[in-house]
């Protein structure tokens, strides 16, 4: 593979549309939102495709010489191949709560990072954050409903980071414009 070939974009998007659908599936999961279906339903979307691309896609991004988006999306594969391979290993509520504040921290890191990448970076990575720190508290405090809120809110950063990547495939706005402001009286 030839180092001068710009991997920014195409990694990218296929990195927020990887993150994207696992956001979605394993928020909706954790909602409650579908019958019999939890956000651990999501373990191996969230492992091969959150994980393993995930982390692949980072790389790219790292060889083409992009190290916000490829420390990113690399962090990212870590922490959903982590979840999703011991999702349902027996793990204690509480141990749960204090993985998913860990990741928060991640997540928080990479909002602060991604400062001028606007709503499709730095919007998604601070969704995520919220909702991890709300899954987290919600299982130390044995608190469903924050959760459940957690899900709601992953969906959510998971349908911004989705339509971030459909956009730059589509060619469909990704930002809207100020209405031009009358001219001032003389």
């Amino acid at each position: 593979m030839d180092n001068e070939v710009a991997a920014g974009n195409s990694t990218s998007t296929l990195g927020n549309l990887a993150l994207g659908l696992t956001l979605l599936a394993f928020g909706l999961g954790g909602t409650g939102l579908v019958d019999n279906v939890a956000a651990a339903d999501a373990a191996g979307l969230a492992t091969w495709v959150g994980g393993v691309a995930l982390f692949l896609v980072g790389l790219l991004a790292l060889r083409a010489g992009d190290k916000g988006e490829g420390t990113a999306f690399a962090a990212l594969g870590a922490f959903w191949f982590t979840w999703g391979t011991a999702v349902g290993g027996g793990a204690s509520a509480d141990a749960v709560g204090v993985f998913m504040l860990l990741w928060a921290l991640l997540a928080l890191t990479l909002t602060l990072a991604a400062g001028g990448s606007g709503l499709f970076g730095q919007g998604v990575y601070g969704l995520l954050f919220v909702a991890l720190l709300l899954i987290g508290i919600g299982a130390l405090s044995d608190t469903g409903s924050l959760a459940e809120a957690g899900g709601w809110v992953a969906a959510v950063a998971g349908l911004v980071a989705w339509y971030g990547a459909t956009a730059a495939v589509a060619g469909w706005p990704t930002s809207v414009r100020r209405a031009a402001s009358a001219p001032a009286a003389g």
